[in-house]
């Protein structure tokens, strides 16, 4: 199973897209700021720009700016703790907002992963 979390300007118009448009179900939606899709073994994670981990790591998120992919995890503390012993690089701290907690991880390039433990 695969997740990943698109920045978009409206999360509503956006649900209802990917609901209607490509056969999405709505497994979750927080109007205006979140939203969970699933279609066969992909879960769309939809967040309004300034909505959770991104709103925290030093910048404002776009789309086409600020999408990564998720890796979800039940110890984010334990592996946080595990990456900073390897010298991970970071992008802000840890967010605690909607659905769960978060914390941004930059990969060799600069790219963004995105640590998440459900709440």
């Amino acid at each position: 199973m695969a997740s990943i979390r698109y920045i978009v300007t409206d999360v509503d118009r956006s649900v209802e897209f990917y609901r209607d448009r490509l056969e999405f179900s709505v497994n979750m939606h927080n109007p205006g700021k979140f939203a969970a899709l699933v279609r066969d073994d992909l879960t769309l994670y939809l967040s309004a720009p300034g909505a959770g981990s991104g709103g925290t790591a030093g910048g404002t998120p776009e789309p086409g700016g600020w999408n990564r992919f998720m890796i979800i995890t039940k110890d984010l503390d334990g592996l946080i703790s595990r990456l900073n012993a390897d010298g991970a690089e970071f992008r802000g701290e840890i967010s605690e907002a909607g659905a769960g907690r978060a914390r941004l991880l930059k990969d060799p390039s600069g790219n963004l992963i995105e640590l998440f433990e459900f709440k």
